[in-house]
């Protein structure tokens, strides 16, 4: 059956060789991103197509054949992907756990153990948790801003060393190139997410890192109106491994998915520019207010990841945690009091959010070492007027 064949044969085999010598905000714009050759259409077209009609048996145009396996509007998305990473591949899916199971799934047997961080999305931890761990692969936890930790939590069958930074919800920051060297030396892959930066921040490839992770759901869709995942690799063939599991597997990035995502995309840099902006103007409310016992933000020198965020960040981002005097159920108050900050989960939309991760984001962490405290808030600080967001903010600590 054609729909079963080797998606590295398929339309989706787009490795890709290095950049252009261009800017982030053109290869934003551009990368991928041919004028359609039908019309002249600037933006690619929304291929909302299953099959393709082939040229006699095997005839494959341009090598699509079934959009499980490939598809126009995602390869585009893909291309610009690696392009935004300075990756040699992109591959996109579902969801940004779509994409962190097919990874595990590839790179992974039953008996291998991953390093895992101690303060990561309670998605990445349940997953690892009830599901990876079910099938046979073992896990620890440990403080990835520190090089000695992660190397003392190294085992002989460690295949893979997973961090976040800045992490969530504790926006911790781990010296990516410090941890890759770690990991290499043990012969295992080191997994980034980048979510919270985004490569316009942050690019871990150019670091060490072997794979980034993505929720494209948050700052490269940017617009809370689209749900996906991303893979980008440094390797080709490990980038032709991860494309046959994405085909047999088939949590695939829809059409119209990947176009919202690429749309997103265009304006990332100027976003991001004004996501961190108002969160400093915050982080300065914050750590001046009676009601606020610690703010986390890498952005403040205090932070004891600031100079490494310094070194290897454009900018701190816009996400700002910080915990409450009076306990969990002043936390829980001040979400309920905020108006302009939407209570809801995710991040990286045009809109300020807020929320009490214990809760929400982070409940299936509850009673593990990845349990974040009960006191925590945690703000997605959006691209609105700054005075604006100030004024809710201050109301809603009361």
């Amino acid at each position: 059956m054609s729909e079963q064949r080797d998606n590295r044969t398929s339309g989706g085999d787009r490795t890709t060789s290095a950049p252009p010598p261009h800017g982030f905000e053109t290869l934003a714009i551009h990368a991928g991103q041919t004028a359609d050759p039908a019309t002249g259409a600037v933006v690619p077209p929304i291929h909302q197509v299953s099959t393709y009609k082939q040229d006699g048996v095997g005839g494959l145009r341009g090598g699509y054949e079934y959009s499980r396996s490939a598809n126009p509007t995602r390869t585009a998305l893909e291309e610009n992907l690696a392009a935004l990473e300075g990756g040699r591949r992109g591959l996109a899916f579902a969801s940004g756990l779509a994409a962190e199971d097919c990874l595990l799934r590839t790179v992974l047997t039953p008996g291998d153990h991953v390093v895992i961080p101690n303060d990561a999305y309670g998605g990445t931890f349940r997953l690892f948790a009830r599901v990876a761990e079910r099938w046979g692969v073992q896990w620890s936890v440990a403080e990835s801003s520190d090089p000695a930790a992660v190397r003392a939590a190294l085992r002989e069958r460690t295949k893979a060393v997973w961090v976040e930074t800045p992490s969530n919800p504790l926006l911790g920051v781990t010296d990516i190139a410090a941890v890759a060297e770690v990991a290499g030396a043990a012969g295992a892959r080191l997994v980034v997410d980048n979510t919270f930066a985004s490569p316009y921040l942050q690019q871990p490839l150019a670091l060490g890192a072997d794979v980034v992770v993505h929720s494209t759901t948050k700052y490269m869709g940017g617009h809370s109106d689209v749900v996906g995942g991303a893979l980008v690799v440094a390797d080709p063939a490990l980038g032709d491994e991860l494309a046959f599991h994405q085909n047999a597997m088939g949590a695939i990035a829809g059409p119209f998915d990947s176009w919202l995502v690429m749309r997103g995309i265009k304006t990332l840099g100027v976003r991001m520019d004004r996501h961190g902006e108002n969160a400093a103007r915050l982080v300065q409310l914050l750590t001046a207010h009676p009601k606020v016992t610690e703010v986390f933000y890498p952005g403040l020198p205090s932070h004891p990841g600031h100079e490494i965020a310094a070194k290897q960040m454009r900018g701190f981002g816009g996400m700002v945690s910080f915990r409450v005097a009076g306990g969990e159920e002043a936390a829980v108050r001040v979400c309920d009091r905020a108006r302009l900050f939407t209570l809801g989960e995710s991040l990286g939309g045009v809109e300020s959010l807020i929320e009490h991760p214990g809760r929400m984001t982070h409940a299936s962490a509850a009673g593990s070492a990845l349990e974040v405290p009960a006191d925590l808030v945690r703000l997605s600080v959006g691209i609105e007027s700054a005075d604006d967001l100030l004024a809710d903010l201050t109301q809603a600590l009361g």
